[in-house]
């Protein structure tokens, strides 16, 4: 019987890394939901599809392969036959995850692969609704968040880091209007799910986090 993890929370809360490090501490696959989304994204980017014309989209959607390759514990997604994990983190591609993800179709395409991979493994998957939609039985839900204005001072350090130029106010202006677009989206919109665990990582580090969530997963699977 395998043992799921659902953790949901708003873009540039942490999320990923912490639930990487988490899953490997637990032995558990750590399934990027986001990393799947963002694969779809740079496709329809690539082909230059309009996300708003139905026909286009399903079109352009029975175009694409993707499948999650694992090395060393760490995953890889495959568009097409070609590993496009280092081609999928830019900030086009997230733009247009958060807007494709939006659509129907797109959330169709995907949401057999999770399931199917769920039944079979232990997975820890992060994402935003995947407490709510994806995995709603989860044995355990986390809502990851933190504040608006620690979110973008974070993003500004890594990109700071990284030698970008960049504006925290600016970046503060496009986390609100992503949240608010998550939010407020037709189709699975990013809330937190009734029996979710809220944890608030403003003033948390990384390895705080990653003990939180370890500890509450071993409560239920020891419960």
């Amino acid at each position: 019987m395998s043992f799921n993890i659902a953790i949901d929370g708003p873009a540039g809360a942490g999320k990923s890394t912490a639930a990487k490090l988490a899953a490997k501490e637990l032995g558990f696959i750590y399934v990027d939901t986001g990393a799947m989304y963002r694969t779809i994204a740079l496709y329809l980017l690539r082909s230059g599809t309009d996300i708003e014309e139905e026909a286009a989209l399903q079109a352009a959607l029975e175009d694409i392969d993707v499948r999650i390759s694992y090395e060393q514990g760490v995953q890889h997604m495959i568009l097409n036959g070609e590993d496009v994990s280092g081609l999928i983190r830019t900030p086009e591609v997230s733009d247009m995850a958060s807007r494709s993800s939006a659509r129907p179709a797109v959330r169709k395409k995907l949401l057999d692969l999770q399931r199917q991979l769920a039944a079979r493994e232990d997975v820890l998957m992060d994402g935003r609704d995947i407490g709510t939609a994806i995995l709603p039985k989860a044995d355990l839900k986390i809502f990851l968040t933190a504040s608006v204005a620690e979110r973008a001072r974070r993003r500004f350090l890594e990109m700071k880091e990284k030698g970008e130029e960049c504006s925290e106010e600016e970046i503060r202006r496009e986390i609100e209007e992503r949240d608010y677009r998550d939010m407020h989206r037709e189709i699975s919109p990013l809330v937190q799910a009734e029996d979710a665990v809220l944890l608030d990582t403003s003033d948390m580090t990384l390895e705080q986090v990653v003990e939180r969530i370890t500890a509450l997963a071993k409560e239920k699977m020891h419960a």
